[in-house]
């Protein structure tokens, strides 16, 4: 079995608070990419940066105090453009969800986890590395074109980091 995880695709990251045109770019890819997991019967799974209103009160919001993707918000929406069409989704108050690691590892015989999605450099590959830590005996790998980071540095830096973690960057 293989499973598509698609990390925080949310308006916030798109072309909200945080939005880039990186970001923005990777958008159709991700859609595509969706739609190609789906039509071979793959398990899809999104997840979602999720915060409070009082955001900027917490550890994170101290060191990046820019409110964002907060619960029930436009910004926190999943970008439109991506149907969850009844997939799973993940609410994960933090960089990386050990939730997802659990719910995939319940899944049975997982052969592959593919990730996808924004911040490479954040959010992507706190899960890929919580994935690998969590099944390590299985193909953990990203999809560089249907990623984007905060900035184009710290993208490739991510995926040079999630390289040296033996986790398959395509």
């Amino acid at each position: 079995m293989k499973v598509l995880v698609v990390v925080d695709m949310q308006n916030d990251f798109i072309d909200g608070s945080l939005g880039t045109n990186e970001a923005a770019k990777v958008v159709p890819k991700v859609a595509a990419k969706i739609e190609e997991a789906r039509t071979a019967g793959d398990a899809v799974i999104f997840t979602r940066d999720t915060h409070s209103a009082n955001y900027l009160n917490t550890q994170e919001g101290r060191n990046l105090p820019v409110v964002h993707c907060v619960c029930d918000s436009t910004g926190w929406q999943i970008s439109p453009a991506l149907k969850t069409d009844g997939s799973k989704v993940i609410d994960k108050p933090s960089f990386g969800s050990l939730e997802l690691a659990d719910y995939i590892a319940t899944l049975g015989s997982v052969d592959e986890v593919e990730l996808v999605g924004l911040c490479t450099d954040i959010c992507v590959i706190s899960n890929a590395i919580i994935l690998k830590a969590r099944l390590p005996e299985t193909r953990i790998c990203v999809d560089s074109s249907c990623c984007a980071g905060v900035t184009v540095e710290s993208h490739n830096n991510a995926l040079s980091a999630m390289k040296m973690c033996q986790i398959e960057v395509n």
